[in-house]
């Protein structure tokens, strides 16, 4: 385990260019596995658990800064350098310590760049509106799991914290093969933002025509959904009544 020092003096000087100081809180999974990317990458990392025994997920060669103590206390933050920091991320198992850590960053330290992790959706929506970016991790693991299980209906890889924005992909039904993509598009409600095809991904959509096997990567307003869904739902088929001769 690294020991609960701060880094050397010099450590922010090893950095690679455009590097910043990052502070996490919350030394579990996430945040240890944060701390090591961002340090790989170049840049000076401090993290804060109450926990002595979490920073045993930490590599040993660790060079950041660790402090022993709680995300919104004055005396952790100010060890973890908070006045230097460039972006906070509160990554902790409590939501409300969580939003009150990303809170202090930022109105009492003003770091501008700040994320909470947090796991009711609710309470995300509700903070993402008040300006406090937010990671939602239920309702993120929920899309993916119901994308594995129901790959035929449209269920989000992505959606925005208020829930309004999705992100989906779907391949081209073989009714729309040879029509131009954009028939696809709302003014406002939904865009095509790009297609993949034949394992490329293409950018150009303005003007593209469907082919088969096209992977359509598509934005669109939850309440855009439904209509979005008829377009690509294959048509009736067309019922011909056929006259009889009376004899």
């Amino acid at each position: 385990m690294p020991n609960l020092a701060a880094a050397s003096p010099g450590a922010r000087a090893t950095c690679l260019n455009g590097a910043v100081h990052i502070v996490i809180v919350g030394c579990g999974r996430v945040g240890s596995g944060l701390a090591r990317s961002l340090e790989a990458e170049g840049h000076s990392v401090a993290i804060i658990d109450r926990n002595r025994k979490a920073f045993r997920r930490l590599p040993a060669d660790f060079k950041g800064i660790v402090v022993e103590g709680s995300g919104f206390d004055r005396t952790a933050l100010n060890e973890a350098k908070i006045q230097e920091a460039d972006a906070v991320a509160a990554v902790t198992s409590g939501d409300n310590s969580n939003i009150l850590s990303a809170r202090i960053a930022r109105e009492t330290f003003g770091v501008e760049r700040v994320v909470a992790r947090i796991y009711d959706p609710q309470r995300a929506q509700v903070y993402q509106r008040l300006g406090i970016p937010t990671v939602a991790t239920v309702t993120w693991t929920v899309d993916q799991v119901r994308s594995w299980l129901l790959p035929d209906e449209f269920t989000p890889h992505w959606r925005d914290a208020t829930g309004m924005l999705l992100l989906l992909d779907r391949v081209l039904p073989e009714h729309l093969a040879g029509q131009k993509l954009s028939t696809l598009e709302s003014d406002g409600r939904s865009r095509l933002v790009a297609v993949t095809r034949a394992g490329v991904p293409r950018l150009d959509t303005n003007g593209l025509v469907g082919q088969d096997g096209d992977l359509l990567h598509l934005v669109v307003m939850k309440d855009d959904l439904p209509a979005l869904e008829a377009k690509l739902a294959a048509p009736s088929p067309v019922t011909v009544a056929v006259a009889t001769k009376a004899h």
